[in-house]
């Protein structure tokens, strides 16, 4: 049971959970809402709002530079790449990488990259876009096969933080949200493929969710 008094921190200081009002108006968008759905932590506007932020950061950090690249791992990072991308106001280019350690709602602690990035790094300054920490160890051993491949710089970016998770020592240079233990889905997050459609971030009920797939 998720607290109904949980803060979900925006970093450098927290904001308010969403009202039951909220919650409904939210809900009332989606015409086929998922039965699994525990609860709504993080808004629709919410993520609009702290993702122009960050958009708004890079854009000053990287003022200087001739190359910048976002790196965004697939499938979930998806959404955020896209709405980072209209919110970095200078030149830029983007790339990919499929990659996976989740079985289910549990990570698998192994990393497989299944298709890599195609333009060469080298000389170029990259930001890793994922969206969410677990345990680090993906974006960790990401990190470490990318830095042998001579990119001017290197930095990570990814929408949420399990900070009580981590299993290494990773450090996250653009955050959005630092959240709880919960498994959680939407804004390109899921489980078993399923949730990346929500406009939100909202809890799994992992007990309700087993009854229904098994």
């Amino acid at each position: 049971m998720i607290p109904k008094k949980a803060l979900f921190l925006k970093r450098g200081y927290s904001f308010r959970h969403p009202s039951p009002i909220e919650v409904s108006r939210l809900n009332q968008r989606l015409k086929y809402p998922y039965e699994f759905i525990g609860e709504i932590l993080i808004t629709q506007d919410q993520i609009e709002e702290r993702v122009s932020e960050i958009g708004a950061q890079i854009t000053n950090d990287y003022q200087n530079s001739e190359k910048l690249m976002l790196l965004g791992l697939l499938r979930g990072s998806v959404m955020l790449m896209t709405d980072l991308m209209r919110s970095i106001r200078r030149p830029m280019t983007m790339d990919f990488m499929l990659v996976s350690s989740y079985a289910g709602s549990e990570s698998t602690g192994f990393v497989r990259i299944d298709s890599d990035h195609k333009s060469s790094i080298a000389g170029w300054d990259v930001i890793i876009v994922d969206d969410i920490v677990d345990t680090g160890v993906t974006l960790h051993t990401i990190k470490k096969l990318l830095q042998d491949r001579n990119p001017r710089s290197l930095k990570i970016c990814s929408l949420l933080d399990k900070t009580a998770r981590h299993k290494v020592d990773l450090s996250i240079d653009y955050c959005g949200f630092e959240i709880p233990d919960y498994f959680v889905v939407g804004y390109g997050l899921d489980i078993d493929e399923k949730g990346r459609n929500l406009p939100y971030i909202a809890s799994v009920d992992l007990e309700k969710y087993h009854q229904l797939y098994g």
